[in-house]
């Protein structure tokens, strides 16, 4: 009697442990259980940590509750602006209800994954070639909530959605290099032209200020030589002090200005005039006077040539007077 006691109480403990061992499931803390009872949904998705369920009759489908990051496959298509186009894109998503991802979908991955890539043709029409280079913060908000509204019944949440690339012909990168260049040379341009316009406005201004202080200018000069000599050439060179020059040109100016008297007080010769004048056959031409040579000088009673031409430049007018 006692043996069968024994005996039963062994197979009673064996049958208790292939039970607990068949129903006892062990959820991630990053899953949940949906639990189906001949196939039909009873309860909440059970939390992570131990459970069990009914064997033969339950059955449990772990869902994976993390963020899941799916690439989008790159899909070519025409823009608004009638460029041709390849365009791949990323998509961050997570399953917020794991009972509806598993009774509502036969497989959300799936269909995140297809809804993602027609929702991505779909905005590349819709744009231009410069939105999708330039503007992509805009596409892809306006891709998620593309792709956001069918998978809110799906227990699916779409976390963000990215373009990671856009690929363009090469007829079309030739092209946007040229306008770029062209845009650049513009801008290179306007600057250099810029800068000899501010150039020629601060040179206006040096060259007033020296001309109001005369030595400033020997200074540049003295300046310049230096800077000459600094390097290491074989470059001679000689200064030439301004003022000599200024000093020349106002002697040269006096000597036209006493020449030019001299000539408006020399009295005209008389004689008949060149039209009547008649040259008896046989007779001896007088030579022409050679070009450059001076003119003949006539004393005028007893008045030194030089102390005339002084006499004419005080009675010059005030106009006509050099300093």
């Amino acid at each position: 009697m006692v043996e069968e006691l024994v005996t039963a109480g062994v197979a009673l403990a064996s049958a208790g442990a292939v039970y607990v061992m068949a129903a006892a499931r062990v959820v991630k803390q990053y899953e949940r259980g949906v639990v189906l009872r001949l196939g039909r949904l009873t309860s909440a998705p059970r939390p992570p940590g131990f459970t069990m369920i009914v064997p033969g009759v339950d059955r449990m489908r772990k869902v994976n509750m993390q963020i899941v990051t799916m690439p989008v496959p790159a899909q070519e298509g025409i823009t608004h602006d009638n460029v041709t186009v390849r365009v791949d894109a990323v998509v961050y998503f997570k399953v917020v209800d794991a009972a509806d991802a598993v009774v509502k979908v036969e497989d959300y991955r799936f269909a995140v994954s297809q809804v993602a890539q027609t929702s991505l043709r779909s905005i590349i029409g819709k744009s231009d070639l410069d939105d999708l280079l330039s503007n992509r913060e805009k596409l892809n908000q306006g891709l998620e909530v593309m792709i956001d509204s069918p998978a809110l019944g799906w227990g699916v949440q779409i976390d963000r959605v990215e373009i990671k690339d856009v690929s363009l012909p090469e007829t079309m990168k030739r092209s946007m290099a040229r306008q770029a260049e062209a845009t650049r040379d513009r801008r290179a341009r306007v600057i250099n032209a810029d800068a000899e316009l501010q150039a020629s406005k601060k040179l206006a201004e040096a060259a007033q200020a020296m001309s109001d202080q005369p030595a400033a200018l020997q200074l540049r000069l003295l300046q310049t030589v230096v800077a000459v000599a600094a390097e290491k050439n074989s470059t001679l060179v000689l200064p030439f002090p301004v003022e000599l020059l200024r000093f020349l040109e106002r002697s040269g100016l006096q000597a036209q200005a006493q020449t030019d008297a001299y000539e408006r007080q020399r009295p005209a010769a008389p004689g008949p005039p060149e039209t009547a004048r008649e040259t008896a056959p046989g007779a001896a031409r007088e030579p022409a006077p050679r070009a450059g040579a001076a003119p003949e000088q006539i004393p005028l009673s007893g008045t030194a040539p030089g102390a005339e031409a002084a006499a004419a430049l005080e009675e010059l007018p005030e106009a006509e007077q050099l300093p």
